[in-house]
């Protein structure tokens, strides 16, 4: 895997493939430098630290894992939404075994906020994203949501469903859709 760097994005892109071929524990400045056949130096003019390189690594993984699709319908349709979102889960989970469950329980330390407040901006993109289509689905009743019950507090709900599929490593979304069948339709 020896190829020169030259930025930023080739340095994570280097480093989702050690993850890929051998974990997260194949992850340190050192690794990634020689994988990339350059300088410790040359890393650590980008990433200051490992945690910094680590955390770096988790929001490209997050990126790519949860990249938007080529077919903008699918946020057009909140049943469409969250077939992509569990087809998404899954490969994440086939391309990176284990990242979901590691890292994020690896970053519930306070060493590695960098890390965390990066997978948490994902999520909170994730959300935002679900509210979009909870409002711009035409389908959806105009009575699902009222004040109390709003589009944002469905899309948590939503959302905690699809973490738990995520540590249960299940990426059939059919409950979900029932629940969604049942309640906004």
């Amino acid at each position: 895997m020896n190829t020169n760097v030259t930025s930023k994005e080739e340095i994570l892109k280097v480093s989702r493939a050690l993850i890929k071929e051998k974990g997260w524990s194949a992850v340190h400045i050192r690794s990634v430098a020689a994988a990339c056949g350059v300088s410790v130096g040359s890393i650590y003019n980008y990433f200051p630290s490992k945690t910094e390189l680590i955390g770096a690594a988790v929001e490209s993984i997050w990126c790519e894992i949860f990249h938007r699709p080529e077919d903008t319908a699918v946020f057009q349709n909140t049943q469409a939404c969250i077939v992509w979102i569990y087809q998404r889960m899954e490969y994440g989970c086939k391309e990176y075994p284990g990242f979901f469950n590691l890292h994020s329980f690896s970053f519930m330390r306070d060493e590695k906020e960098s890390g965390k407040r990066r997978m948490q901006q994902t999520w909170k993109h994730i959300l935002e994203g679900l509210c979009f289509v909870l409002r711009n689905d035409e389908k959806i009743r105009p009575d699902a949501f009222s004040r109390e019950f709003t589009a944002e507090k469905y899309a948590d709900v939503l959302f905690s469903l699809m973490l738990s599929a995520l540590i249960r490593q299940d990426y059939n979304p059919a409950a979900v859709l029932e629940i969604i069948r049942r309640t906004l339709y």
